[in-house]
């Protein structure tokens, strides 16, 4: 009797066991989660923790996770200076999210160069119904060495916005030059517009907004590929202290708050007609909608007579999706990737968002700000589109081209000493590529 009691009580004790270690299993083989008791976690980081992207993400993850029981998204969001230095330096220390947000070009780059980043191309194979979907010119952004790294998700251009209704009254046109650009300011000005230019100079990606695209129309496409390599810039060439004085020129149309003030707060000044011009994303059409009293068209940054780059270039670059290639969950991975990045949830982030995806057909008419569709033919047919300055050059070079181009705007600092900072800078990676 003793013994049959012990044995019941063994198996009941094993009973519990195993019903424990179901609770606190791994994945299940398929990645999917789908088990019954069990619960597969995945990481995601992104960058966009304001509004309407906040709610748009939020609706991802409770969405993917009602369609993928089992599953739950742990998602985490930072804003922009602070997300490039923690996702660098979660992908340095190898605790990298399974998905995560990324800007393209040699920010992307940067973090692929670690080894720890997920070589998609055989994603984008084994699924051509889903990989035909995206906008094709938005994947060099992303592909290295023949190799793709990450979904490019949202595309954007850079162009100046402007006031039609000031325009008109003035009988003002769209300037195609540099020197057309300057004479259009000053007749704004004496028009009564003393700030006939706004920019948020606080922010001082804006001013890499600007320096990298003067650059683009500058320099020469060789001149730049040797001094935007990490290890080869030297910097010497004199169309860059050119640029700098021209930025030097800009900048005075600006008022004198511009550094004070960040980029959201001038974008307000505009909406609301208090300035006639601004430098714009398309991304940020969402912003001008819902406002009958302002009537906008754009242009795109005017060419310099002694100009060596393409006049019709246009700055922008997509931003998207990466996944770590330490994820034990790599088919679940691809598939949320390609749940944000769908026909759907593009169109669902068009009408929330007001921004542009790489999902051809996301946008329609019905969904989008005005402007939308005409914007994406422009990034569709550019003869060439410029990454943003930040990331194009190493982070270094670029910090020293944007704070300094903001004590020029502040007029503490000169075009010359700017560019013997960016010239250190660019001297000292040469050194430890040494």
């Amino acid at each position: 009797m003793g013994r049959k009691l012990g044995l019941l009580m063994l198996a009941g004790l094993l009973v519990v066991l195993t019903a424990c270690s179901g609770n606190n299993s791994t994945p299940a083989a398929n990645g999917n989660g789908d088990s019954k008791g069990k619960t597969t976690t995945l990481k995601f980081f992104h960058r966009w923790p304001n509004e309407p992207r906040n709610s748009y993400f939020n609706y991802i993850k409770e969405e993917f996770e009602k369609q993928n029981p089992g599953v739950k998204i742990e998602m985490e969001s930072v804003l922009n200076d602070n997300y490039k230095e923690k996702i660098k330096v979660l992908v340095s220390s190898g605790d990298i999210p399974d998905v995560f947000s990324s800007w393209s070009d040699s920010f992307a780059e940067s973090l692929v160069s670690s080894g720890r980043v997920e070589d998609l191309t055989s994603m984008y194979d084994s699924d051509p119904d889903w990989a035909k979907t995206l906008v094709q010119n938005q994947l060099k952004s992303f592909t290295f060495d023949d190799k793709i790294y990450g979904v490019p998700f949202t595309m954007d251009g850079k162009v100046f916005f402007y006031n039609k209704k000031i325009f008109s009254k003035l009988g003002l046109e769209k300037p195609k030059t540099w020197d057309e650009f300057i004479a259009l300011l000053d007749k704004l000005k004496a028009s009564g517009y003393d700030t006939p230019i706004i920019e948020g100079l606080q922010d001082s990606w804006a001013v890499g907004h600007y320096l990298g695209t003067m650059n683009q129309r500058m320099l020469s496409p060789e001149v730049l590929a040797t001094d935007y390599a990490v290890g080869t810039g030297k910097f010497t060439d004199p169309g860059y202290l050119q640029v700098l004085k021209y930025w030097q020129k800009l900048s005075s149309y600006m008022g004198p708050n511009a550094t004070s003030v960040n980029h959201e707060a001038t974008r307000n000044m505009f909406i609301a007609g208090e300035v006639p011009i601004h430098y714009l994303q398309f991304a940020e059409l969402g912003y001008l909608k819902d406002k009958p009293d302002l009537e906008f068209d754009y242009f795109n940054f005017p060419q310099f007579s002694e100009g060596k780059g393409n006049p019709e270039g246009l700055t922008g670059a997509p931003e998207g999706f990466m996944i770590s290639k330490e994820t034990a969950n790599k088919e679940l991975a691809e598939k949320f990737v390609k749940f944000i990045v769908s026909p759907e949830n593009a169109a669902k982030f068009q009408q929330d968002v007001g921004s542009m995806t790489t999902v051809i057909g996301a946008a329609t008419k019905e969904n989008s700000p005005p402007g939308t569709l005409e914007a994406i033919e422009v990034i569709q047919s550019a003869a060439e589109t410029t990454p943003w300055l930040d990331n194009a050059v190493d982070a270094s070079v670029a910090d020293a081209f944007m704070r300094g181009g903001q004590a020029i705007a502040a007029d503490i600092e000169t075009p010359e000493n700017v560019l013997k900072e960016v010239q250190t800078a660019a001297a000292k990676l040469q050194a430890v590529k040494k």
